[in-house]
């Protein structure tokens, strides 16, 4: 009896042995991972020619970055990805690396919005930049830019104007690109720091709106919503990087998962959080077995050499993991939460990270597929979503709040 028992007892701690090796095998060390990307960012950053040129992206089969200027809709990321470095490691250099390209973004605060991505360019660099040091200089840019953005708020439609140019080229009277959503948080942040109340209101009604017309009966996005001015009603919903009208592009329905959890951080109201759930949901019910959707969900009907997207899978990841902390639903949020550390894992792999062919963080992204753009590539915002999820996962596994003191 007693050897029986000696025998079953050992049989429980070997389980318990193995159960941990096991845990510890397939969880992340974020650590590690922080510093594969500062190992990659100092690269980038020895490459750059100067500080105004941002990097962008590196075309397959290349090594080079092609770069970006002040004022592009990218210009954000690269400055944001050195911010998140520097809250990753504490090392001051990566502190001074992000204010010298941070700097360089302040004049394109000063001239008049020409688009909705302000909100993009601004919140990535000066946005983490004030949220680590306090920096009253970045403050005000992000105070002006929030003034820009409202400009592009048309009140009839209740929704930001995305590309004024497309009103003439495409006959789009009033578009609003999914992509848009990302943009409220300027507006949110300003409104609490100074802004006026009106900056809330507006973020707030767009996200309604959007709710309402940039989704399809079945949760999945259209690119475009296209509304009357006049009367402000909805006219059609259409795609311009997608597969096609009626498809779900992969990349905006991350940006929608991302833009309604933090839209209901910011307004606590119970519909944005469901709403957040129900566009998750379908975005996870379709998703290949690694996690990693094609860049458009309907692209794998007609095959399944179709490119991956990984930077809708960082901008999905990052998301999920702040969307876990507010669900209440134990059950939920944890697949929440594993859905995401399952991604980044990936992610984290030889198959995903850049290494030894080029100093980006990650490849096989895909910007704009219909025009042949930056296809099976790396690019910038997806190395600052995952570098993001990174830094929120190391966070949670510390017992801290996910998006820092934002």
């Amino acid at each position: 009896m007693k050897n029986k028992f000696l025998s079953q007892l050992f049989l429980f701690i070997l389980f318990v042995i193995c159960f941990a090796c096991r845990s510890e095998e397939n969880g992340i060390d974020t650590a590690k991972e922080i510093q594969y990307c500062s190992s990659q960012a100092l690269l980038t950053l020895t490459e750059a020619p100067t500080l105004e040129s941002i990097p962008n992206a590196i075309e397959s089969g290349t090594s080079e970055w092609c770069y970006a200027k002040p004022g592009s809709w990218t210009s954000g990321f690269w400055p944001g990805i050195l911010w998140y470095l520097y809250e990753g490691t504490g090392d001051k250099a990566w502190q001074n690396a992000a204010n010298r390209v941070t700097t360089s973004l302040l004049p394109v605060t000063r001239k008049a919005v020409q688009t909705h991505d302000i909100g993009f360019i601004t919140m990535c660099s000066l946005g983490n930049g004030y949220r680590l040091t306090g920096d009253e200089e970045y403050k005000a840019a992000l105070l002006r830019a929030a003034d820009s953005l409202a400009v592009l708020y048309n009140p009839i439609v209740g929704t930001i104007l995305s590309w004024p140019r497309m009103v003439a080229i495409e006959n789009w009277p009033h578009n609003t690109i999914i992509d848009n959503m990302m943009n409220l948080e300027l507006l949110f942040w300003a409104a609490k720091n100074g802004g006026s109340s009106r900056l809330y209101d507006i973020a707030f009604r767009h996200a309604e709106v959007t709710m309402k017309h940039g989704f399809r009966d079945d949760y999945t996005n259209y690119h475009v919503a296209v509304y009357d001015t006049i009367t402000g009603n909805f006219i059609k919903g259409v795609t311009h990087q997608g597969l096609s009208d009626d498809s779900m592009w992969a990349r905006g329905q991350a940006w929608g998962i991302y833009g309604y959890t933090f839209v209901y951080r910011e307004t606590q109201d119970i519909r944005f959080l469901e709403f957040a759930q129900k566009i998750t949901d379908v975005y996870l019910s379709r998703l290949p077995k690694d996690g990693i959707p094609y860049w458009d969900f309907n692209a794998s009907e007609y095959s399944s050499t179709e490119p991956r997207d990984a930077s809708a899978a960082a901008i999905v990841a990052s998301a999920l993991l702040e969307l876990s902390t507010y669900v209440a639903d134990q059950s939920t949020a944890q697949r929440y939460r594993r859905e995401a550390e399952s991604m980044i894992a990936v992610l984290s792999s030889d198959v995903y990270q850049s290494r030894d062919k080029n100093s980006a963080f990650l490849l096989h992204s895909v910007g704009h597929m219909p025009r042949s753009r930056e296809v099976d590539t790396s690019i910038i915002y997806a190395d600052y979503y995952y570098i993001e999820a990174l830094i929120r996962l190391q966070r949670l596994q510390q017992g801290k709040n996910v998006i820092g003191n934002k």
